[in-house]
This record gives structure tokens, sequence and C-alpha cells, in this order.
């Protein structure tokens, strides 16, 4: 008996077996329990790989499965280092890009374009395939810095040698596949045979690597092409790498030798010529006069909206800034979620004929009252805020719903113009590790939540889930109806959030739920040095979230 121990899952349920088993092992004695193939563990707050050993009686254990979003993760990463794996078997010399999430999976790219054939994606979907067969170990080892630093030398992989040239701790975690070893961010499953659900699929001049359906991990997402945000990610990606700061390293590089004011001052300056772009595009369409702008959380919308303004005025036009929130119906109209609680992100929250009433009267040159929304009463005011558009005047409307033609169905498209603004991060962490735009935007958002709200960054993280669903069923299905899109992220300002972030996500106790991922942000921030906010101008979008904006 002195070789068993104890093992109390989280749900209750008791488990007695021998010490020294791995966590795979007991993930496999309580797979009934589970719906979908287990991915990671949880023991406490802390994430444990599914390779861990146990040598001691342990209790609160926890699993998550394909259907749970720490656990999806673990499956994409691991999905993603089968596929460099697989590529090194038909590409020997080659090299496979991770960018940028789209459509459900991964947009990669060959580093040589001509080797980007429908035939080799082909053959290393194949590869991939039968290297699952193959049921292949995927091991991790520990190097000292110096260590990982001579191996990637050794293999020409400068982003991963650049990553680590600043990395504080003494050593790092390195995974093997088939002779094939990489670093990865995060944690990774124990056997190519777990990776059964994936596709490639040739797209514009790279290819899209597909998932489980995150709804339905029985099968994978289905890939519906998407152009125009496919192309603002493609420019702002060819732009960063143009100024060669298009991994962490890079940046880190940056910031060490002195030259960051310079790419600051370069940034924003991109922003602004795409601002006064849009402007541009909008006058050259005389019919319209109704400029929606919609974007998820954080984007910068706010801040957006008064730069356009501006430029705007520099075309000759006198810009009016609605809010859709002004048009809310009054709170007992107001439609409820499936818990009971209002749902103010909901269309039916908005009363669109009334604003469709509105937006025309003003389109044919009536003078009209715009209401005032009371959100402490929860009633429509009206203030005497009258509106009358002459030749010059144009509307500026932001609000979430404005790319959805059901909130402007009675205004005629040719009186319209629309505009998608979103954080799409197009710096890598190397060229295997991407940076989820959602972790730039919800650091944006703990950080304004904070400074401007109260809000804790705990109670941000617990609103976020609501947050991310409202945008998935509000804001991305109408993306590519945009006339135009915008990229509010810039390229260097994750050293500039990670100032402010850090002190916050330490602040999360280690009994919190949220604790965990709080530790993975962290984690994160690590690889960037850190960036002072003095250089960055008052009208830049960061204030918006930083503070000291010279926009009201």
């Amino acid at each position: 008996m002195n070789d068993q121990i104890k093992v109390t899952l989280k749900n209750g349920k008791e488990l007695r077996v021998n010490k020294g088993i791995t966590l795979y092992e007991v993930a496999e004695l309580v797979k009934e329990d589970y719906q979908f193939p287990i991915m990671l563990a949880k023991i406490g707050n802390s994430f444990k790989e599914l390779c861990m050993t146990l040598d001691h009686s342990t209790e609160g254990l926890e699993f998550f499965d394909l259907s749970q979003k720490d656990g999806i993760r673990v499956y994409q990463r691991s999905a993603t280092f089968l596929l460099i794996a697989a590529a090194k078997r038909v590409l020997p010399a080659g090299n496979i890009i991770v960018n940028h999430h789209i459509a459900g999976g991964y947009f990669c790219e060959f580093q040589d374009q001509n080797e980007c054939t429908p035939e080799n994606i082909a053959e290393i979907e194949k590869q991939m395939h039968q290297m699952v067969k193959e049921a292949l170990p995927i091991t991790k080892q520990t190097l000292t810095i110096e260590d990982a630093l001579a191996l990637f030398e050794s293999e020409k992989r400068w982003d991963k040698k650049s990553l680590f040239k600043y990395r504080r701790t003494s050593t790092v975690n390195i995974y093997c596949l088939d002779q094939v070893k990489d670093y990865f961010y995060g944690y990774m499953l124990t056997n190519t045979k777990h990776i059964t659900l994936f596709k490639l699929i040739p797209y514009a001049h790279g290819f899209a690597l597909q998932f489980p359906n995150e709804k339905n991990p029985k099968h994978t997402a289905e890939f519906v092409p998407q152009p125009k945000l496919s192309e603002i990610f493609r420019e702002s990606e060819n732009w960063a790498r143009i100024m060669g700061v298009d991994i962490v390293g890079a940046l880190n590089d940056c910031i060490s030798q002195g030259k960051a004011e310079d790419l600051i001052r370069i940034s924003e300056a991109l922003h602004e010529k795409k601002i006064a772009d849009i402007a541009d595009k909008i006058l050259d369409k005389d019919k319209v006069k109704l400029v929606l702008i919609a974007g998820p959380s954080s984007s910068g919308k706010t801040t957006f909206a008064q730069r356009l303004c501006v430029q705007l005025r520099v075309n000759g036009m006198k810009p009016h800034v609605i809010s859709i929130d002004d048009y809310f119906v009054n709170r007992e109209l107001t439609p409820k979620d499936e818990n009971g609680d209002y749902d103010f992100e909901a269309l039916e929250a908005i009363d669109i004929n009334l604003f469709n009433d509105h937006m025309n009267q003003l389109i044919n040159g009536e003078e009209v009252q715009i209401p005032s929304f009371n959100f402490i009463t929860g009633e429509r005011q009206y203030k005497g805020h009258k509106i009358k558009l002459n030749e010059e005047d144009i509307l500026v409307v932001e609000g979430i719903h404005g790319l959805n033609e059901k909130l402007s169905y009675a205004v005629p498209k040719e009186n319209k113009f629309k505009v998608y603004i979103s954080s799409l991060t197009q710096l890598n962490i190397d060229y295997h590790n991407r940076i989820p735009t959602t972790d730039t935007r919800f650091m944006r958002r703990m950080i304004r939540d904070n400074q401007y709200r109260g809000i804790s960054p705990e109670r941000t993280m617990e609103l976020w889930a609501s947050v991310r669903r409202g945008e998935n069923k509000n804001i991305f299905p109408f993306q590519e109806e945009a006339d135009v899109m915008f990229n509010s992220v810039l390229i260097y300002e994750l050293a500039v959030l990670k100032q402010k972030a850090e002190p916050l996500l330490f602040s999360v106790d280690r009994t919190s739920p949220y604790y965990a991922e709080a530790k993975r942000m962290l984690k994160f921030l690590e690889y960037f040095l850190t960036l002072d906010t003095a250089s960055i101008p008052t009208n830049s979008i960061l204030r918006e979230f930083l503070g000291g904006s010279s926009f009201s």
C-alpha cells in the first residue's frame, strides 16, 4: 500500500493509484466522465501537462478537455508542432511561419514563397496524418539558456536566438518531435496520436491550418475565406517585416539600442496616414452621409472616431458624432439573456426603427432632435440636441452593431460607409509562436477598467468571457461587410502595456480562480523589454487606455 497514493478530483471523485503515475494515465481512468479528449490538467491554481508524474497524494485535480479554452490552446499548439515537424519531412531545408488566426485556424506561410505549392501543402498534410498513425512521443527537456542559444544558432534559427537573448530565467523548456527541436510558449500534448483532427487548406499566399470547431470539437472548423481581414493582416505583417520588427526579439533589440522613439514616430505616422486615407475614401463617395464604425472591445474605436473626424475636417467636411447607445430602448423593454440579465449588446436593445427614421430625416435635410440615454434611470431623454445636415455635414456613428445591415436597414447603401476597427497584432513571439490578438485587447481593457472605472483585474477577467461571446455574435460575423478595415494595434505597444499590466496581474491572488490566467499573461510579458510611455503622443490610440489623451 505504500506504493499507492490517493488522488481526489475537483468533482469529488477519489482514486487509488500507483505512485509515479502520469496525469495522462489518470486521465485515461476518468475519460468516460468527459465528452471530449482530455488535453490538460490543473492542480490547485497551476496548470500541468499530462506528462507530469504524481509522487504523493493529490487533491483538487481538474482536467480540461477539447471543449474548453485551455484545452483547445494545448491542442492548437500541439497541432502546430506536428505541422512544423511534418514540413521538415517534406522540405528539410524549408521553414514554416505561423502568422495569425483566421476562420477557425492559423494562417501559415512558407519562408520561401516558391515552396507554397498545392502539392507541397498536400504532402505535408499527408505526413501529418502519417505521424499521427506512428504515435510519436512529444518529449520535453530543460536546457540552460546557453545551450538553447547554441542549439538555435547551430540551426540558424535567428528568431529563437533573438528571443532568448533577453530571457531572464536561466533555463528554457524545449520540445522534441521526430528529431525536430523547438520552443513553444505554453503546454503541449504527450503524443501525436492525440492530434487527430486538422486540415490544411491552401489560401492566398500560404495556407490555413484548421483546428477542431470550438463549438463542436468532433469536426474541424469550417473554413470561410475572409479576404478583407486577410489583406489587412498581410499589409500589417509586411510593414512589420519592412521595418525589421516582426518578432519580439527584434522589438527588444530596437528598445535596447535606443531606437524605440523612432519606431514610435513611424508607427504613429502610419496610423495617421491610414486614417487620412479612410477620410479620403469617404470624401470620394460624395453621397456618403453616414459613417458607421464598429469593432470589438478595446480596439480603440473612440479615439479612432475622433481622429477620423479631424481628417474629415481637413477634407472640408463637418462631422457630427452620434452614439448608438443613445438609441437604447427604455430599460423595461431591454431583452434579457439566458441568465435573466439585461442583454445590452443585443441588437434588440436598440430602437432601430427610431434610429433609421432619424438617419433618413437627417440625410434628407430635415432637423432632428437626437436623444440622450440616461443610464441611471434607464430612460431615453431629449435635451435639445438638434442636428440639421448641410452639404458639408456628415454623421459619424460608433457602436458594436455598425456593420450589421439590420441596424441601418432603411438607409440607402450609397449613403453609408462602414469601418471595421480591431487590434490585429502583427508581431509574433517568434516564427512559430503567434501573439493572440485577444491578449492585446484584454490588456488594454484591464488597464482602462482599473484606471478609469476602478475595476479589479479579476473582475475584468470574469467579464471577458461574456464580452467575447458578444463579439462572436454581434461583431465578427459582419466584419467582411466593412468598406475599409483599420488595424489599431501599434507594433511597440506590448512593451508599453507591460509597465501598467504587470502590477495589475501580480495583484491576482494565488487563491483566485483567475490566478492561472494571470500567471500565463505574466509569463508572456516576460518576453518584452519595458518601454516608457513618455514618448507616446497624446493623440495615440494607446492613450485611450493609458491616460493622457488629448481627446475628451
